[in-house]
């Protein structure tokens, strides 16, 4: 009977905004890097003979969070399946947010030398560890304390974070540009958005501690369906559903990352746009991306999740075609429109793959396998995709870019198409 009554405090405006404001908070950490990796990190830590060249440095230390991701997702995994949904949670977001925290006070490559990018690559790993166990846990306590009928529905919620710590990031880049000087930003400016981070870590850290375990997590306990190390159960058990799982999630990541720090250098470097220009067509996009995530889930409940990520990775694999009409020029509102579409897209694919990524274990193993197949796609669709992607606009223009598009697109429909169709049960 406690438990019973336990589990009831969970009311859904506890359920939804708790798997809202972590996941949203852990973005705003994470794209805030992103944004400083081209914006800031190439003259400040990687001071190099030619920009290109800084810039391809600095995204590499962008890649070290999704290498660590997984590692998060073991870890956090164990744990949450283990021992439970909300003191995991709670870690991993403190996790992630003293790993920003810190970057916010590293000194420069002209202050400490090389030492300055060790420091920033072991804040970042940091944060790719702290991210690997967020996301997951998130996702379950919005879908397993949902009914059946509304489970995308609920999934989407700390989908919804994504877009959200996008608009924070890049709104506080903008607002800080506009209001100093360029040396000012650089100085010292670029700083206050990751030691400001701390005030979102503590309103996340009070609003994880009341709530309380979901009832799938329950009942599993109840009912004494523990495994003993669920990291070697989900690659021995479910070795099919982590490998297709992950194959059709990696269009997901890569086209985000285009969209974003790719788009970011390619305006800024390719089309000669100012910084406050290409944060702004950015920032725009995002609203798209935002306003498709429940779109697409609400659709999702009514055709199926599986359905619903076949239809749009096609439309991804076409999308990548018109890369070169929209690119090779720099008229700011046929870019504008390209980057809405493909944020559009990006909600349509993101809004139920967190569900349909959890349907494919079952309790004793989900936080685990959620989380390691939502983060190796990490590593294959997004680790390196910038730096990719900008290699390949440098020797073969830009039209190759959409190609990586489109055959990563490819790759995910076959994977989709022949994914176990089971639900295991919540």
């Amino acid at each position: 009977m406690m438990k019973e009554q336990s589990v009831k405090i969970n009311s859904l405006k506890h359920v939804l905004f708790g798997s809202l404001i972590g996941t949203t908070i852990e973005f705003f950490d994470f794209y805030i890097y992103a944004n400083a990796a081209v914006l800031v990190f190439p003259q400040l830590f990687f001071p190099g003979a030619d920009s290109t060249t800084s810039t391809l440095e600095s995204l590499a230390t962008f890649s070290i969070a999704f290498l660590a991701r997984p590692l998060g997702s073991a870890v956090f995994g164990h744990y949450g399946d283990k021992i439970g949904r909300k003191v995991t949670l709670v870690v991993a977001l403190l996790t992630m947010g003293i790993s920003t925290i810190s970057i916010g006070f590293l000194p420069s490559y002209a202050s400490i030398g090389v030492l300055a990018p060790i420091l920033l690559m072991l804040c970042r790993f940091g944060q790719g560890v702290g991210l690997g166990g967020e996301w997951g846990g998130a996702v379950l306590l919005a879908i397993e304390n949902a009914p059946p009928h509304k489970r995308a529905w609920y999934g989407m919620f700390p989908q919804l974070g994504a877009p959200i710590g996008l608009l924070l990031s890049g709104g506080t880049f903008l607002l800080l540009t506009d209001s100093m000087s360029s040396e000012a930003f650089m100085d010292y400016g670029w700083r206050i958005p990751f030691i400001a981070s701390s005030l979102l870590v503590l309103i996340g850290f009070y609003i994880r501690l009341k709530i309380s375990e979901t009832p799938a997590f329950e009942n599993s306990k109840e009912e004494q369906k523990e495994v003993k190390v669920p990291f070697v159960t989900v690659f021995k058990s479910y070795k099919n559903q982590l490998i297709f799982g992950t194959l059709a999630a990696i269009t997901t990541f890569l086209v985000f990352y285009l969209m974003t720090v790719f788009m970011l250098n390619w305006n800024t470097k390719g089309l000669g746009f100012s910084n406050r220009e290409a944060l702004l067509i950015q920032l725009f996009s995002v609203l798209f991306f935002a306003i498709f995530i429940p779109i697409s889930a609400l659709a999702a409940d009514k055709i199926g999740r599986r359905k619903m990520l076949i239809y749009t990775t096609i439309a991804i694999a076409v999308f990548g075609f018109f890369f070169s009409f929209f690119l090779t020029t720099n008229n700011i509102v046929l870019v504008t429109v390209f980057v809405c579409l493909g944020m559009s897209l990006m909600g349509f694919i993101y809004g139920p793959l967190g569900t349909f990524l959890s349907e494919l274990f079952p309790t004793t193993v989900r936080y685990t396998g959620a989380s390691l197949t939502f983060n190796m796609a990490g590593i294959l669709g997004a680790a390196f995709a910038p730096m990719v992607a900008i290699k390949l606009s440098d020797l073969y223009g830009i039209a190759s870019v959409g190609m990586y598009l489109t055959v990563a697109a490819c790759i995910s429909l076959v994977s989709l198409l022949v994914i176990s169709k089971d639900e295991h049960k919540f």
